[in-house]
């Protein structure tokens, strides 16, 4: 007799619940997440997601339906993220930094059914829900509304401790989707990058492989999980291997190096600037860092003389992550052993990625030639939401091209050159520079010409930098300025300095020259007084 549908996918298939499953039938009694003074073995978490999955269902949402997702760190988000993993559901996080009117079109673009938010964000969310149509209900984590925006809202924890804990049985195939994860707006709305389930499932064995995890490890997840780089590697791969992650709101530097201390944490994940404050607080050499054994950073490569302090007062193994949304997230890795031998490299490919550089005609290009970073892996989205022309062309050629610019050296090595979109990361966030330029222009109209760079910076790696020229006749107030585009953009996307110049330098097309501006002004903060 043939094997059913429904049991031919359970037995088979690629689904990141399913990871959690066979941790909690592995090690039942390990020790899973720890926020506080809670703390759930993978039996007991297991058992809440279930419940909430088994919930979910009996509330009739269905195979592909998608729930967003607002809220800061905590158990209660990656119980989210696991019960829709679990059911066939998508799980949207939303960017607890994006505009109303951001927020709003990813509620009605994902077609969200289900909103699960905190209850202290309430209030910031309500307002973005009058045209999410396909809305129903709101879930509340914690004590909050019987309404929101009109729609009837249930408490979590009601939610989660009534259903039944029974593993969950859907049919779920391994490209499904798991999340939409949307970019940052440029100059239109933020486009959803669809997540699947192989893509994802196969990105934390491969970061369970090149970051050496282990079921003893013990991590601090302390970065966003609505970003792809906390979420889609760093915990999905915990929990894959069984470890601990002990969730955190945020970074403290006193808070962090404690919890190294009591709770023996062995990897940590944070930016650069985030080290920077743990060797720079006053405490730092009576502290107790012995049970470190590897440190990952992020978002930027980490300044050489920090990365040497760090290298001797962690005494453990840095390594950096390079990749994008789009990859889930993680193409290359650059290793503990490159970190002071090949300074400024983005690493190499981690297993189950292929990186090349590509020529404007779709041609692979020679070791050494710089040109645009293609992947291929199972690790790609399966496309943008939506959005049939942006798919076509971010898969052109057979590669998913990154738009950023580098080049592979002859040990295999990939140096990041540039961002063929000037996207500037500041502080773990990805800016588009044009989108600021109009925020500019839009704030002040006698800016006459404008251009934004990232400049190095040792808090936010890259800062947003403005050089503005007056309008004839005129002057500029930069302080007037920033204060004016907080109407236009949110607020960590506004210039840390807008420079008054007396012209742009431009090319014989009068495109202007944003490589000849960052290279003229790359020591500014190192000038600027403290």
């Amino acid at each position: 007799m043939p094997v059913d549908p429904l049991s031919d996918n359970l037995i088979h298939r690629i689904n990141v619940g399913d990871s959690l499953t066979r941790s909690a039938s592995r090690t039942p009694t390990a020790e899973a997440l720890v926020q506080g003074d809670r703390r759930l073995t993978y039996t007991q978490f297991n058992a809440l997601v279930n419940r909430l999955a088994n919930a979910f269902s009996a509330r009739g949402l269905a195979h592909g339906d998608a729930v967003a997702l607002a809220s800061g760190n905590s158990i209660e988000f990656l119980a989210t993220y696991y019960a829709c993993a679990k059911t066939g559901l998508v799980c949207v996080p939303i960017n607890l930094g994006w505009r109303p009117d951001e927020v709003a079109h990813v509620l009605h673009d994902s077609g969200a059914r289900s909103l699960v938010v905190e209850a202290g964000l309430v209030d910031v969310i309500a307002p973005s829900l009058a045209d999410a149509a396909a809305l129903r209900d709101v879930v509340v984590i914690g004590d909050g509304p019987e309404t929101v925006a009109g729609r009837p809202a249930t408490a979590f924890s009601a939610l989660a401790a009534h259903a039944d804990d029974a593993e969950p049985e859907h049919l779920v195939g391994d490209r499904d989707p798991l999340t939409y994860l949307y970019t940052s707006g440029t100059t239109s709305a933020p486009k959803g990058v669809i997540g699947n389930h192989a893509a994802v499932y196969l990105e934390s064995m491969t970061m369970a492989i090149e970051g050496q995890f282990r079921g003893d490890d013990r991590f601090a997840a302390m970065m966003p999980m609505f970003h792809t780089a906390q979420l889609n590697c760093h915990c999905t791969t915990a929990i894959m291997v069984g470890a601990s992650i002990n969730v955190l709101r945020g970074f403290d530097a006193e808070t962090l190096l404690g919890l190294i201390e009591r709770e023996s944490l062995t990897q940590i994940f944070g930016l650069p600037m985030m080290y920077r404050e743990m060797l720079d607080h006053p405490t730092i050499g009576q502290r107790d860092l012995s049970s470190l054994r590897r440190a990952l950073y992020a978002m930027a490569p980490m300044p050489q003389d920090t990365l040497k302090r760090c290298l001797d007062v962690f005494d453990c193994g840095f390594y950096l992550l390079f990749g994008q949304t789009e990859m889930s997230p993680t193409t290359t890795i650059f290793r503990p052993e490159h970190q002071l031998s090949h300074p400024g490299a983005a690493g190499t490919p981690v297993a189950n990625v292929h990186v090349e550089i590509m020529g404007e005609e779709g041609t692979i290009l020679p070791r050494g030639e710089t040109g645009e970073i293609v992947y291929r892996g199972p690790h790609t989205m399966t496309g943008y939401l939506g959005n049939p022309e942006a798919t076509e062309a971010a898969f052109a050629h057979g590669w998913f091209h990154s738009g950023d610019v580098g080049h592979l050296d002859d040990e295999g090595l990939l140096w990041f050159t540039d961002r063929s979109k000037d996207v500037i990361k500041t502080g773990g966030e990805n800016v588009a520079s044009i989108e600021v330029e109009k925020a500019l222009y839009a704030a002040e109209p006698n800016v006459a010409d404008a251009v934004v760079v990232g400049l190095p910076h040792e808090r936010w790696s890259e800062a947003i930098t403005a050089f503005v020229v007056p309008a004839a006749g005129t002057e500029l107030d930069p302080d007037a300025i920033r204060a004016a585009m907080r109407a236009h953009v949110d607020a960590y996307k506004i210039p840390k300095a807008i420079v008054v110049v007396d012209a742009l330098p431009r090319t014989s097309t009068g495109k202007v020259q944003k490589h000849v501006v960052r290279d003229a002004h790359a020591d500014l903060y190192a000038r600027a007084p403290r």
